[in-house]
């Protein structure tokens, strides 16, 4: 398995296959490389034209080093997020399947020693369950050896790299082996390992309680949905958080049927789901003095005899009824019931996350995020993203929006105007949350990088929210 761990020693000395050092118009490094080996690592990179722009690399061979190799990455301003992406990038350039990486890159403080580790363990992540070559899918990862970390830095580095290589794990899994049941038996076995508790609402539950949404999305499926309550509830808990997250195994549409290519990524509607677990987790691994609930709203929304059809009206748990125009627009439906059940609890603040709208990537592209609801917290979000490096933006919820929801036979209708997509998705949700303080993150694009790996995000699922999340769930902690 792979491990993080601080050094002190001399990391030139340090057999390793591997050792990162920096760029920003010199060779720099933490003080533990000694100046004459910095030296001769710059000598021997000035013939490569190494570039300070983050996550510019040049390998080099390990010549007065113990290191097989030497990675030499820009580092751009030396900030804790120039770090971070820095260190993911260089991390790909290790080898392949090292064994062992040393990370020599200078660090200001604890925070930015932090930033760097989890930028190496986020960098390196790979998925390789399914690959048929032995030598691939058994590879457990490094050792990591981070220059100059405390302990401190070292445990947050882990508990965050963590949650987000498992939510990415979540979503990479193919929707054949990742549905409704199986994410409900992830999040017990997950309860098995830490302090956190685990309720699961199945079919004739959610049929008996009225969980309209998520049973209409769901009945078009063989395999059938789920609701999942995850809690991490401290002792002398100082404020309580919930967390709603959409967890579509798969969406090909419903009836309103997806275009093929639309479909090609459609494993990754569950991002949401997936993102509210392991930020739960972590929470309970940081020990947090905030009562975190997560609810995952789980189904898979397929074509069938079975299926909700355009023009039905379901009820939502809670009573309000929903004309279903669009078979497509599902998620908010999951979310609503998600949203209802949760603020039955009385929590001080609900946030959902979901892969809500293709409108998000329209109006923000495929790296930032939207974050809509009550202004006090949609800036705590923005605030919380931006000490974490995560692009969140902050998008309004026009009021006449609402109007385009109104149903001639039910409460409401899930499709609005089509344009401004994503904000009108935001307005139907807000019709659930009451006077609850509210915000709703829509992370479409982000949650799954289809291009080229870049920063310490890879192809495929990228984690999006949960650094964000956590640091959201610290700054209520007072820490």
């Amino acid at each position: 398995m792979t491990s993080l761990n601080a050094t002190s020693d001399t990391v030139s000395t340090i057999d390793a296959d591997a050792l990162i050092v920096g760029y920003d118009g010199d060779v720099t490094s933490h003080p533990q490389l000694p100046e004459d080996v910095r030296a001769a690592i710059a000598s021997s990179a000035s013939a490569l034209e190494p570039s300070g722009k983050v996550g510019s690399t040049v390998v080099l061979p390990g010549t007065d080093v113990s290191a097989t190799r030497i990675v030499v990455v820009g580092v751009g301003d030396g900030s804790e997020g120039d770090l971070r992406l820095a260190a993911g990038a260089a991390s790909r350039a290790c080898g392949k399947r090292p064994a062992s990486v040393v990370v020599a890159l200078p660090a200001a403080d604890d925070a930015h020693a932090s930033a760097i580790a989890e930028g190496a363990l986020l960098g390196a992540y790979t998925f390789n369950d399914y690959k048929s070559d032995d030598a691939v899918a058994g590879y457990q990862g490094a050792d990591w050896h981070v220059a100059g970390a405390s302990d401190a830095a070292i445990t947050r580095a882990s508990i965050l790299a963590a949650a987000v290589s498992g939510t990415r794990d979540l979503v990479n899994t193919p929707p054949l082996d990742m549905y409704p049941a199986a994410v409900a038996e992830a999040a017990q076995a997950y309860a098995q390992q830490f302090p956190i508790d685990v309720e699961v609402w199945d079919v004739p539950e959610l049929a008996e309680q009225g969980f309209g949404g998520i049973l209409g999305v769901g009945m078009g499926s063989s395999r059938l949905p789920r609701l999942v309550k995850v809690e991490w509830a401290p002792e002398g808990a100082t404020s309580s958080v919930a967390l709603v997250g959409k967890g579509i195994t798969f969406d090909t549409g419903g009836i309103s049927l997806k275009p093929p290519k639309g479909m090609e990524t459609m494993k990754s509607d569950m991002s949401g789901a997936a993102a509210v677990l392991h930020i739960v987790i972590a929470a309970a691994r940081a020990e947090l003095p905030v009562k975190v609930t997560g609810w995952l709203c789980l189904a898979e929304n397929m074509p069938s005899g079975t299926a909700q059809r355009p023009s039905d009206v379901i009820r939502i748990y809670g009573g309000k009824t929903v004309e279903v125009l669009n078979t497509d627009a599902e998620g908010r439906l999951v979310m609503a019931d998600g949203l209802v059940r949760a603020i039955e609890d009385n929590p001080d603040v609900v946030l959902d996350i979901a892969t809500l709208t293709g409108a998000q990537g329209v109006a923000l592209g495929s790296r930032t995020s939207g974050v809509m609801g009550a202004d006090e917290i949609r800036a705590e979000v923005v605030a919380a993203a931006d000490s974490v490096d995560e692009a969140f933006w902050p998008m309004p919820l026009p009021a006449h929006l609402r109007d385009s929801l109104d149903s001639k036979v039910a409460d409401l209708k899930n499709i609005g105007d089509p344009m401004g997509g994503m904000l009108s998705a935001g307005v139907f949700l807000q019709e659930f949350v009451g006077d609850t303080p509210w915000a709703h993150l829509d992370i479409a694009r982000p949650a799954f990088n289809e291009g080229s790996p870049w920063g310490f995000n890879p192809s495929g699922a990228t984690g999006a929210s949960v650094r964000t999340m956590f640091r959201f769930l610290e700054n209520r902690a007072g820490l």
